[in-house]
């Protein structure tokens, strides 16, 4: 009896959708709405037939389906925290930058300054025991006192009197930058590290003389890029990350290259000591011909 009733039930339901369905549509409805109701219908109530799996999982498969590994749960759960610390770190920067955009840039800068003196002491030292402390710490003065505040005025200095990002504008700010900032701060950098190393007045100029135009020199072949890259497609907000981020390769460099360039130094001084040795005792020294 139940059933007969869920029959004609059902059936009476059927017409009465077919009877809406053509029925013309009313005055509040307008055309594409019904047209689009009429095929979600057709599509999804009045075509709509269980469609059998042709597909079936061994109950093997099965069972690993619903029973997963402790070790997939656990990488899952891991990669779930690793990337929820990231942006949650992401996200807690960017809202330091936006409160206190001085403080967090110069921080910034002071960070990466002691991270790339580290690596560079480690790449050029024999063993990890004899680092620098003090010249780390002076480098992460330097950013954190001078590059970092630097940082911060120069580009929303350049962002307010160029503040288009056309290709034009964008090489107008690297011109800027290779010829005022960039040299600026590399007289700077070498004047506040002599300083601090103790220098007297004229070794530190004797310093920039030697040191500052190939500096700049070498520079040329770097500096524009990241310029371009930084003004072209950094916000204003994130440039001075971007530029510390540079600088990090930079100090690495330049700090390989002293070291060779003390390394030749060393061995030209050697080797001038053994001619002299063995030209006092009239010993000929084929070796370092």
């Amino acid at each position: 009896m139940s059933g007969l009733l869920l029959n004609n039930g059902g059936r009476s339901a059927h017409r009465l959708l077919l009877h809406h369905l053509r029925a013309p549509p009313s005055s509040d409805l307008s055309k594409p709405s019904m047209s689009h109701a009429r095929a979600y219908v057709r599509s999804h109530l009045l075509s709509s037939k269980p469609r059998k799996s042709s597909s079936r999982l061994s109950p093997t498969a099965s069972f690993h389906l619903s029973h997963p590994s402790a070790s997939t749960v656990a990488a899952a759960s891991s990669a779930s925290a690793s990337s929820f610390l990231r942006n949650g770190f992401v996200i807690w920067y960017l809202g330091m930058i936006e409160a206190r955009p001085l403080l967090t840039k110069s921080l910034t800068a002071a960070a990466i300054f002691a991270a790339a003196d580290i690596s560079s002491q480690i790449s050029t030292l024999t063993s990890p025991d004899n680092l620098d402390l003090v010249r780390t710490l002076r480098m992460a003065g330097y950013g954190m006192i001078i590059l970092g505040p630097s940082l911060h005025f120069w580009f929303n200095f350049v962002a307010r009197i160029l503040p288009k990002q056309d290709m034009i504008t964008t090489l107008k700010k690297m011109f800027l930058g290779q010829t005022t900032y960039g040299p600026l701060m590399t007289a700077a950098f070498f004047s506040v590290n002599a300083v601090l190393q103790g220098e007297t007045r004229g070794e530190i100029i004797a310093r920039l003389k030697r040191d500052m135009i190939p500096t700049v020199k070498r520079g040329f072949m770097y500096w524009p890029v990241c310029d371009f890259i930084t003004f072209k497609f950094i916000p204003v907000l994130l440039q001075p990350l971007v530029c510390n981020s540079f600088s990090f390769l930079w100090t690495i460099y330049l700090t390989y290259m002293a070291s060779l360039q003390k390394l030749h130094r060393l061995i030209t001084v050697y080797r001038g000591l053994i001619r002299l040795l063995c030209s006092s005792k009239e010993v000929r020294p084929s070796v370092f011909r």
